[in-house]
C-alpha cells in the first residue's frame, strides 16, 4: 500500500505542470504593451504562487521566491511571501539560504514582527562551518537587525571579528557598524576587537574597520580619546598607500585604493579636530597626499577633497592652510561642474579659517558668477560676498551689479539685500553708497526687500551734503515701467517729498538741475497712486510725497487737495484714512500744514559708523549702542505720529507738543506649548519680550570681529548658547547713569547652511532682579554667517545678587520648528562689581 501512495505521487508530480522560469516571467512582463498587461501577467503569476505556497510544495519554493523578488522590485505588493523566506533561509541548501536571505532583506524591515522569527536561523547560520553562510547571516543582520535581534547576536559578530577568516572579518565589521547606529551602548563590546583590526593586511579588512572606527568616534567623546592613540598607525597605512608601487589588485585609475584613502582621511579628520599634538602628527602625511595625489582623474579629485576638508578642520599649520586653499582654487579651474561646486561650497565653509588665502582666488570666483550652471552661480554669489572687503569694495561691487543685472529672480533679493550690507560696511564714501544703491534698486527692480528701501532712505537723510544730488539722481531713474521698481519709487517719493525743491538746484554737492517743474512732478506722483499695478504701499509713499509737495511748492496746494478728496472714498481702507486725514490738513488745520510738514530731521543709524569700526576709529559697543538708539528713535517716531493723529481728531491746541517718551510695556508672546513660567519651575519671574522692528544688520564679516573683543568695562563675552548652527553671545557692560543697572548685548549668528525664520529670543531671571527686553534687530539670521541679530537686554540688580537666566529660544529652520531652552549659570563675576 504504502508502495503504492508512493508511486501516486510520484505521478502526481510528474504531471504538475513546471512553474514558469523567472527569466520567461521578465520576458512576458516586459512583452506587455500596457500597464494593464503588465498587471495582468503579475496577477495571474503572483494567483500561481500563492497555491504553490499553500500547497506546502518545496520543489520549486526557491524558484517561486526569486520571481516574487523580481515582481517586489517592479512595486507590486510580494508580502505573502515573507514566511516562504524564513523556510528557505532554513532550509540547508545554500541556493535556498541565498535566496531566502536576499527575500528576508527586501520584504521583512524591523517594524514587522515576522523578522523576530529569523533570529534562532541568524545564530545557527553565524555559527556555520561554510564562511559564505556566515556572510549571507551577516549581511542579513545588518540590514534587517532592531534593537533586540541586535542585543541578541551582538555577542556572535565580536567574535567572528577576531576569526582568522579575513572574508568573514570584513563582513562582520560592517555588521558591527550597523548594529552600533541602532544600539550605541553596544559600542563597548566591539573596541578591543576593532583596535586589532588595523594591523590587518586585507584591503577590505582594512577599509570595514576604518568605518566601523569612524562611527565610534562620531557616537562617542570617550572612544574619540581612545582611540586617538591610533593616529600613528592610520599614518602610516596612509603613506603605505601613496608610497606603494603599482598594485593591479587595488589600483583604480592610476591611484592604489582610494576608497581605503577617503576613509582614513575622514577619521583623521575626527581625530585631528581641536587636538595639537595629533594633528602635528598627521601634518606631514597631509601635505604628502595634497603634492603626490594625480589629479587628471576624478578619482584623485575625491582624495584631494578629503585632503582638504581635513586640513581645514584640524589645527594644521598655516603653510598647509594654503596649500589646501590652493587645491580648490584649482577646482575651480575644472571643466567638471560637480567640481567646481564643491570647490566653492567648501571656501565658503573655509573662508573664516584663511580668509587671505581665499583672497588670491577673488578673480576666478567671480568668473564663476558667469557659469551657465544655477548651482554654481548662487554659491559663487555667497562667496563673493564673503570676500568683500574696504580694499576691494569697488571692484567687487561692479562685478556683482553686473551679476544682478542679469541674474535669475531668485538670487535679485538676496544680491540686493547683500549689496547694500556690504556698500554699508565698506562704502569709501556716502555718494559712491548712494550711486550704487540706486543703481541696485534699478536693476532689482520689485525683488528688493522692504529693509533696502528704510535703510536707504536713513542713508540719503543723514548725508545732508548729498540731498541735492541724491534727489536729482532718483528723478533721472524715474523712467519706464515704474510698477516693476517699485522700491526705487518709494525711495525717490520720499526723497522727493522732502527735498523736491532741490530738483533745480544748482547748489550743493554734484548738483546736476533736472529743470523739471512742479506741474510734471505732481502729475508723476498721481499716475503712480493711481496706477493699478502698484502696492499699497508704494501709494501710501506717493500720496505723502504729494502731501509734502504742496508745502515745496505751495502752488500746487490746490490741485493736490482735489486729488486726494477723490482718495477720501477708497476701497482700502488705509488709503481713504490717509486722503481723509490729509485732506482735514487743508481745512481745519491748514495753519499747522507747513510746520507739520517741513523737512525732518536726519535719522540717524549705524551705517555711518561702519568705516569707522574697520579703521578702529569706534569699538563695536559703540554700533550696539547705536542701534539700540535707532530703535528707540523709531518709537518716537510712532509716538510723535500718534500726536500727529491726536491733533487731527479734534484738538484745537496750538501749542508745541512733547509727548514723554517711555520704555514700550510689552508682555510675553504666546507660544505653542506650556508656559514660560511653568518652564523656569515655580521662581518668581518678571520677563518681557520682544518687538516687530527689523533693520538691516551685518553680515558675514562680523564675525571677524565679534567676539575677538571685550566690552568697555572689560567684562569678557561669553556664549550662552550654541547649537544646530545657531550661536548667541552675550556681551556684557554697565550702564553709566545706574550702577545697578546691567545692561547685555545679545548677539544670534548662524553658521549653518539654512536660514533661521521667525527668531524669538526670551529670557527670565529670578525675582530679586527685573529685566526688560529692548527691540531685536530682526527676526532672520541668514546662513553661513551671512548676517546677525541684536538685542540689548537691561537687568536691574539692586541686591547685587548672582545672575542666573533661563532662556527660551524658538525658530524655524528648514521649515522645521525648534524650540530650545537652556540655564546660563557662567555669568563674568565682573558683572556684579
Amino acid at each position: 500500500m504504502d508502495i503504492q501512495s508512493a508511486i501516486s505521487k510520484l505521478n502526481a508530480y510528474a504531471n504538475m505542470p513546471t512553474p514558469m522560469r523567472l527569466r520567461d516571467l521578465i520576458r512576458q512582463i516586459r512583452a506587455a504593451r500596457t500597464a494593464a498587461d503588465e498587471r495582468a501577467v503579475v496577477q495571474k503569476e503572483c494567483a500561481y504562487i500563492r497555491s504553490l505556497f499553500r500547497e506546502e510544495d518545496n520543489t520549486w519554493r526557491c524558484r517561486n521566491v526569486a520571481k516574487l523578488l523580481y515582481i517586489h522590485m517592479l512595486g507590486y505588493q510580494a508580502h505573502f511571501g515573507q514566511l516562504e523566506c524564513l523556510k528557505l533561509i532554513a532550509s540547508p541548501r545554500f541556493t535556498d539560504k541565498r535566496i531566502g536571505y536576499l527575500g528576508s532583506m527586501l520584504l521583512l524591515d524591523e517594524r514587522q514582527d515576522v523578522h523576530l522569527l529569523i533570529t534562532n536561523s541568524l545564530k545557527n547560520d553565524l555559527n556555520s562551518q561554510t564562511q559564505f553562510v556566515i556572510g549571507l547571516a551577516l549581511c542579513a543582520l545588518g540590514v534587517i537587525c532592531s534593537p533586540e535581534m541586535s542585543r541578541d547576536l551582538a555577542g556572535e559578530v565580536e567574535k567572528l571579528l577576531k576569526t582568522s577568516n579575513a572574508y568573514v572579518r570584513k563582513k562582520a565589521a560592517l555588521c558591527a557598524f550597523r548594529i552600533i547606529k541602532k544600539v550605541p551602548e553596544l559600542m563597548e563590546m566591539f573596541i578591543p576587537a576593532t583596535r586589532s583590526l588595523l594591523s590587518e593586511k586585507n584591503h577590505g579588512v582594512l577599509i570595514t574597520a576604518v568605518v566601523l572606527l569612524t562611527e565610534m568616534c562620531e557616537k562617542s567623546p570617550d572612544a574619540l580619546h581612545h582611540f586617538k592613540k591610533l593616529v600613528s598607525n592610520l599614518v602610516r597605512i596612509l603613506k603605505n598607500l601613496i608610497m606603494a608601487g603599482y598594485s593591479p589588485e587595488h589600483d583604480v585609475c592610476g591611484v592604489s585604493d582610494p576608497f581605503l584613502q577617503v576613509k582614513i582621511l575622514r577619521l583623521l579628520r575626527l581625530l585631528g579636530k581641536n587636538d595639537p599634538d595629533a594633528s602635528e602628527t598627521m601634518n606631514d602625511i597631509l601635505a604628502q597626499v595634497a603634492t603626490n595625489t594625480e589629479t587628471s582623474k576624478n578619482v584623485g579629485n575625491a582624495i584631494l577633497y578629503e585632503t582638504v576638508l581635513s586640513i581645514m578642520d584640524i589645527k594644521s599649520e598655516s603653510g598647509l592652510r594654503v596649500l589646501g586653499v590652493n587645491i580648490l582654487g584649482r577646482f575651480l579651474l575644472n571643466t567638471d561642474k560637480n567640481i567646481r561646486y564643491v570647490a566653492l561650497n567648501t571656501l565658503l565653509c573655509t573662508v573664516q579659517a584663511d580668509y587671505n588665502a581665499v583672497q588670491r582666488h577673488r578673480s576666478t570666483i567671480v568668473e564663476c558668477l558667469k557659469d551657465p550652471d544655477v548651482s554654481i552661480r548662487k554659491r559663487a554669489m555667497e562667496l563673493c560676498f564673503a570676500l568683500v572687503n574696504s580694499n576691494n569694495i569697488r571692484s567687487m561691487t561692479k562685478e556683482l551689479l553686473m551679476f544682478l543685472e542679469k541674474a535669475d529672480p531668485e538670487f535679485k533679493s538676496q544680491c540686493s539685500s547683500n549689496l547694500f550690507i556690504s556698500a554699508e560696511m565698506y562704502a569709501p564714501s556716502k555718494r559712491w553708497h548712494i550711486d550704487t544703491m540706486i543703481k541696485v534698486l534699478t536693476l532689482a527692480g520689485n525683488y528688493v526687500i522692504d529693509d533696502v528701501v528704510g535703510n536707504l532712505i536713513q542713508l540719503i537723510s543723514e548725508s545732508s551734503t548729498l540731498h541735492t544730488y541724491t534727489v536729482q539722481q532718483l528723478w533721472k531713474q524715474l523712467t519706464g515701467d515704474l510698477a516693476t521698481k517699485q522700491p526705487l519709487v518709494q525711495v525717490a517719493s520720499w526723497c522727493i517729498g522732502e527735498f523736491g525743491d532741490l530738483l533745480n538746484s544748482v547748489e550743493g554737492q554734484d548738483a546736476s538741475p533736472v529743470n523739471v517743474t512742479p506741474d510734471d512732478i505732481i502729475d508723476l506722483f498721481e499716475k503712480v497712486t493711481m496706477n493699478i499695478h502698484m502696492t499699497l504701499t508704494t501709494k501710501e509713499y506717493s500720496t505723502t510725497a504729494l502731501m509734502k509737495l504742496t508745502v515745496r511748492f505751495p502752488d500746487t496746494a490746490p490741485h493736490v487737495k482735489r486729488f486726494l478728496d477723490i482718495f477720501g472714498t477708497n476701497v482700502n481702507v488705509e488709503l481713504q484714512q490717509r486722503a481723509i486725514e490729509f485732506s482735514s490738513l487743508f481745512r481745519k488745520y491748514n495753519h499747522l500744514r507747513p510746520s507739520l510738514l517741513e523737512h525732518m530731521p536726519a535719522m540717524e543709524s549705524k551705517s555711518s559708523n561702519n568705516v569707522a569700526i574697520q579703521n578702529g576709529d569706534i569699538t563695536e559697543e559703540d554700533l550696539f549702542s547705536n542701534a539700540i538708539k535707532e530703535n528707540k528713535e523709531n518709537q518716537k517716531n510712532v509716538e510723535d505720529s500718534s500726536v500727529l493723529l491726536d491733533l487731527l481728531s479734534g484738538s484745537t491746541n496750538n501749542t508745541t507738543f512733547e509727548p514723554e517718551i517711555s520704555a514700550p510695556e510689552v508682555k510675553l508672546p504666546s507660544v505653542n506649548g506650556p508656559d514660560l513660567l511653568d518652564l523656569l519651575g515655580g521662581l518668581d519671574l518678571e520677563p518681557q519680550v520682544q518687538s516687530s522692528y527689523s533693520p538691516s544688520a551685518p553680515d558675514i564679516l562680523l564675525e571677524r570681529y565679534v567676539g575677538s573683543q571685550q566690552s568697555a568695562k572689560g567684562i569678557p563675552p561669553i556664549t550662552a548658547f550654541e547649537k544646530n548652527g545657531l550661536k548667541i553671545i552675550f556681551e556684557f557692560d554697565k550702564s553709566p547713569d545706574n550702577p545697578q543697572m546691567i545692561i547685555i548685548n545679545l548677539i544670534a549668528t548662524n553658521y549653518s547652511l539654512v536660514p533661521i525664520h521667525d527668531f524669538l529670543f526670551q529670557a527670565a531671571v529670578p525675582k530679586v532682579f527685573q529685566l526688560q527686553l529692548l527691540p531685536p534687530s530682526n527676526n532672520i539670521i541668514p546662513a553661513n554667517n551671512m548676517g546677525y541679530i541684536q538685542q540689548t537686554l537691561k537687568i536691574l540688580n539692586p541686591s547685587k545678587s548672582q545672575l542666573r537666566m533661563k532662556l527660551r529660544i524658538s525658530y524655524v529652520s528648514n521649515g522645521n520648528a525648534v524650540l530650545e531652552q537652556v540655564e546660563v549659570n557662567n555669568i563674568p563675576q565682573a558683572v556684579y562689581l
